[in-house]
């Protein structure tokens, strides 16, 4: 449904989340780690939400990747428009570019629904409320 890329920022800005609650900074290494990703491949995407806002990022010695309250809060959805833009949110299924009520593909109709349900249930998910539930290890970041 997402590309890798997306996967992998969604993993990331989770990981980060929990372990920043606490003011924590977590370097590349860690998260690479944490999430099973390949180290440059993360600090590419990093870099790239880093500009966006959605993560931040502090150098030196004690530097790392952090959220704020602020980007606590943010959802994702916004990750995944960072990453993939909208087109799950409003793309035809079978990828037809004049798909649309008047002229719809043959997906159009049930496909609508559910990619509503996806922008709902991604809008709703705010990046700091997983924390407990992968702490308490209820939830897997990593295979």
């Amino acid at each position: 449904m997402f590309s890798k890329t997306c996967e992998y920022a969604i993993r990331a800005v989770l990981f980060i989340a929990q372990k920043s609650e606490d003011g924590s900074k977590v370097g590349i290494r860690e998260i690479a780690k944490g999430i099973d990703s390949p180290e440059h491949f993360i600090a590419k995407i990093l870099q790239d939400l880093s500009r966006k806002g959605l993560v931040q990022s502090q150098k030196g010695p004690s530097g790392g990747f952090y959220l704020d309250k602020t980007s606590l809060h943010a959802t994702l959805a916004d990750v995944v428009r960072v990453v993939d833009g909208d087109k799950i949110f409003s793309g035809c299924a079978l990828g037809l570019k004049q798909c649309s009520e008047i002229k719809p593909c043959p997906l159009h109709h049930e496909f609508k629904k559910i990619r509503e349900d996806i922008l709902r249930f991604l809008q709703s998910a705010k990046l700091g409320e997983f924390n407990r539930q992968l702490e308490q290890d209820l939830f897997f970041l990593k295979r």
